[in-house]
């Protein structure tokens, strides 16, 4: 009788001489089993597909075991029942000998029972460790499972994830590229503008240094009209003075004729009132002719004249003398007087600045 923690297993065994051979078997493919048990817990320790592999190979290999279990079983039995029915009976058997051969055939019985006990014990124990290693290996397969489906939909959410980063990474870079596009032509219209401005930039330096030429000779042409103007200035100024003191000696020469010309007049005047007072006194007055009058007129002008002129253009007369036409031509007139006369025309008379002068009317009568 074996006795197991969960429940009570019963064994009858014939007692031949080949069952314990039988048992013997039994035991060997039993520990066979538990070795594959063994091997199976062992590799619960490792990878899950492993694991999973070693699990499907125990248990193949428990099946080949129980296979031969029962093929050894059914040899033992066969082997029993044969020499069962060829041992011979000798002679008449006795209680006692009947005793003793079943007290034999018990004590080999307990003591191969005992081992067959103590073997399915280890066995039994084996079984349930390899059952509780099945059971904590499906455990963990489940929760092996339930991690791969968590990281499954989490990699499958990281992978949305990603793929939308992409999008996006992909969005940028079309964006990043159109702007790069708009920057390259901006750059290139940049560089076009700048290099127009450089060519403008040099003709406004060559403009700057023919305009700095230019300037350089006007400031010359200044600086020498700026001489020629003072030179002229100068000139003027003297031409200035010297006219000023010609105007001065030119009105005090007219001055002098003029009160030159008074006392002419008055003398003149004076030696007509005597004339005619003798002529009135010895002959009738004659009428006055041309030649007379030209006679008067001559006198007049030498008498003028002999104030103003040097000596050897001054004609000598006494009172009571007449000149006549014949010394009119001894007088010689200065070259600044000839060359004071010049025709002036209406426009200039009106923008000169010449003093006329205008002799008074004789007021000697003419008869």
């Amino acid at each position: 009788i074996l006795v197991h923690h969960r429940r009570k297993i019963t064994f009858c065994v014939l007692v031949t001489p080949g069952a314990p051979r039988a048992w013997v078997t039994t035991l060997h493919a039993t520990q066979l089993v538990l070795k594959v048990h063994k091997e199976a817990v062992d590799s619960l320790s490792g990878s899950g597909s492993s694991t999973l592999g070693s699990v499907a190979a125990a248990n193949e290999t428990a099946l080949e075991c129980s296979k031969e279990i029962q093929a050894a079983m059914q040899v033992s039995l066969r082997n029993a029942l044969n020499i069962s029915a060829m041992k011979p009976i000798d002679g008449p058997l006795d209680d006692l000998t009947i005793m003793k051969s079943l007290a034999r055939a018990l004590r080999s019985c307990e003591s191969t029972t005992k081992e067959i006990a103590d073997k399915l014990s280890e066995t039994a124990e084996a079984a349930v460790a390899a059952a509780s290693a099945a059971h904590t290996m499906d455990e963990q397969r489940k929760i092996v499972s339930m991690e791969f489906e968590r990281l499954s939909k989490d990699s499958e959410r990281q992978q949305e994830a990603a793929k939308l980063k992409l999008k996006e990474l992909e969005e940028k870079t079309y964006s990043l590229s159109k702007e790069k596009d708009q920057l390259v032509k901006e750059r290139d219209s940049a560089l076009q503008e700048a290099h127009m401005w450089r060519s403008e930039l040099a003709k406004a330096r060559e403009r700057v240094v023919i305009l700095e030429g230019a300037v350089v000779r006007a400031e010359e042409k200044d600086r020498v009209a700026e001489a020629t103007g003072e030179a002229k200035a100068k000139e003027a100024s003297q031409r200035e003075a010297t006219a000023w003191t010609e105007k001065q000696e030119l009105l005090a020469y007219v001055n002098m004729l003029q009160t030159q010309l008074q006392r002419q007049q008055l003398e003149t005047k004076q030696v007509f009132e005597e004339k005619t007072e003798s002529t009135n006194g010895e002959t009738p007055l004659l009428p006055m002719t041309k030649e007379t009058e030209k006679d008067v007129d001559k006198a007049c002008l030498s008498v003028s004249r002999t104030a103003s002129m040097p000596g050897e253009n001054v004609v000598h007369m006494s009172e009571d003398e007449v000149v006549g036409e014949n010394k009119w031509n001894d007088i010689q007139a200065t070259e600044a007087r000839v060359s004071d006369v010049r025709e002036i025309s209406e426009r200039d008379r009106s923008n000169s600045l010449d003093i006329t002068v205008e002799s008074p009317e004789s007021d000697v009568p003419r008869q």
